[in-house]
């Protein structure tokens, strides 16, 4: 299979996609496929800590090296700090290959801040995992009961799943200094079988998650019926801000489901939320998970959605390497929008009248915060500029 790199990628019918929730769906399913590998797997993934599920992962990688597959792992530099000394042995030993992307260095503060932010897997170049999860115990459940994130990935068959080889193998070749070619196994490629789901990578090869942005604003302003997203950090662009007012005004029903007070940033929480009063004026519904931190990255316009590893935070605009899965589908928008749907349950809604009566300590962080955003975002400009 050639593999030509490119910019910008296309639709592609005849796909089919599964919706996996949490880790208690997608890290099984991702460990099946791994065990079912016949020739080669490739895991790209920003967050890795030494942990009850890396030691799994590692097992299962290391008996399919034993059986035979080539194995290719790309794990971002600053993510895959929590990689121990004896896990880097352990994967190395076992004859699998392992790439740092941007490994950090001192005295290079610019170049440190590039990362790749994606998390994808694939087998044997006819399945695809793509999300918003890590390789780290805080989405594993039997690790953290209580309190595991809740996030989604999609599993992936058909004729897009080249494309995500072709962006695998671009990255790979680059820090890796190694050319990769994906094997197709006799018997892997269904595309002959699938419904005809339509699908598209959003974001490629460039920093930033532009192409990711670039496509939902026009999505929001062209949506009829809803806009819902949700997201880890809500630190929106004024641009999006604004279509999501404009849309929310035409009577198109636009709801954020984005974190409560469970979630690891919560100064990113605060800064977000000095949004809010400008959106809830303009008609957009506002609701914050309670039960655990919400990480997920999904995006939602009428039968259209997006999701991988894209906040579409103004931070991810510049300096991380994104890639999110488009999806064509009523059947697949339904299964999403049933996940909203109980999402919302389990959130505190904030209608206009009450977000007007919150405590004046909660707007003087909201300003803080905020102005720190702010003045982070022009500094990060600057220095995005000279690069």
């Amino acid at each position: 299979m050639a593999m030509i790199f490119q910019r910008h990628f296309p639709w592609r019918e005849n796909n089919q996609f599964q919706l996996l929730v949490d880790g208690g769906e997608i890290f099984p399913a991702m460990l099946a496929s791994i065990r079912a590998a016949r020739s080669q797997i490739f895991l790209e993934m920003y967050l890795v800590e030494s942990g009850v599920l890396l030691d799994r992962f590692i097992r299962a990688l290391a008996d399919a090296a034993q059986r035979g597959v080539n194995i290719y792992l790309l794990f971002d530099g600053y993510g895959a700090r929590g990689l121990n000394a004896r896990d880097r042995q352990r994967i190395t030993q076992a004859g699998i290959h392992l790439a740092i992307y941007n490994p950090l260095r001192l005295g290079k503060v610019g170049r440190n801040l590039l990362r790749d932010h994606r998390k994808l897997l694939l087998v044997d170049a006819a399945q695809a995992f793509v999300g918003g999860m890590g390789l780290a115990d805080v989405f594993a459940a039997e690790a953290n009961p209580q309190t595991f994130w809740h996030d989604v990935a999609v599993r992936i068959e058909g004729p897009v799943v080249a494309d995500w080889c072709a962006v695998f193998c671009h990255n790979w070749h680059y820090w890796a200094k190694q050319d990769l070619s994906p094997v197709v196994m006799p018997g892997t490629d269904r595309a002959d079988v699938l419904a005809g789901q339509a699908g598209r990578i959003a974001g490629g090869r460039r920093f930033g998650a532009l192409g990711i942005h670039h496509a939902f604003l026009k999505r929001v302003r062209n949506a009829e019926r809803r806009v819902w997203m949700m997201t880890a950090y809500f630190v929106p662009s004024r641009s999006l801000l604004r279509a999501l007012r404009k849309s929310a005004r035409h009577g198109v029903d636009v709801r954020l489901l984005l974190p409560g007070s469970k979630t690891d940033h919560p100064a990113i929480r605060y800064a977000g939320q000095q949004h809010y009063y400008s959106l809830l004026h303009a008609g957009v519904r506002i609701f914050e998970y309670q039960p655990r931190f919400l990480h997920a990255k999904v995006l939602m316009c009428d039968d259209w959605v997006s999701l991988g590893s894209s906040n579409m935070d103004s931070w991810n605009l510049r300096w991380n390497l994104e890639a999110n899965q488009e999806i064509e589908s009523s059947d697949f928008a339904a299964r999403m929008g049933e996940l909203f749907t109980a999402d919302f349950a389990d959130s505190e809604e904030y209608p206009l009248s009450t977000w007007q009566m919150r405590p004046r300590y909660r707007r003087m962080l909201e300003w803080f915060w905020g102005k720190i955003a702010r003045w982070l975002e022009n500094i990060s400009a600057r220095i995005r500029r000279k690069k």
